[in-house]
């Protein structure tokens, strides 16, 4: 049996890699799933020139709560055991250092949102630095 790490990246959500995490669920390869919402620090990139830290932040997490909220409901409803939990760090860093405490098996990344060139980035840094197998879903 499977334990899976699912980020959340982005205010998209995750909703493929839920669903795919369901699917397995369901075919009794999944035994856990930990749901994991990374929030990258928000005084890298333009916008920390104009808006304070604590507006950048808040403005962040309402966004995420959405897409947190519709990846949880569709596990939830299939039944899936998961834990969530925020995590505030660079998505690549944060993403290995995860899956290498919680002995994760597997890692599943929702990229169906994502442009081209921000999925190359996240999964050459996450083939990089991880020893746990990544898979893109989109």
């Amino acid at each position: 049996m499977l334990r899976v790490l699912i980020p959340v990246i982005n205010k998209d959500g995750a909703l493929q890699a839920a669903r795919h995490a369901a699917f397995l669920f369901a075919e009794h390869c999944v035994s856990e799933v930990e749901l994991m919402e990374v929030l990258e620090p928000p005084d890298q990139g333009r916008a920390s020139a104009f808006h304070s830290r604590g507006t950048l932040r808040l403005q962040e997490k309402r966004a995420m709560l959405s897409a947190l909220v519709q990846t949880r409901a569709i596990l939830e409803d299939a039944g899936v055991p998961y834990h969530w939990s925020r995590v505030f760090g660079p998505v690549a860093g944060t993403i290995a250092a995860r899956a290498a405490e919680k002995r994760s098996d597997i890692v599943l990344v929702d990229g169906s949102h994502l442009g081209f060139m921000r999925r190359w980035w996240v999964m050459t840094r996450l083939w990089r630095s991880m020893q746990t197998p990544v898979t893109m879903i989109h």
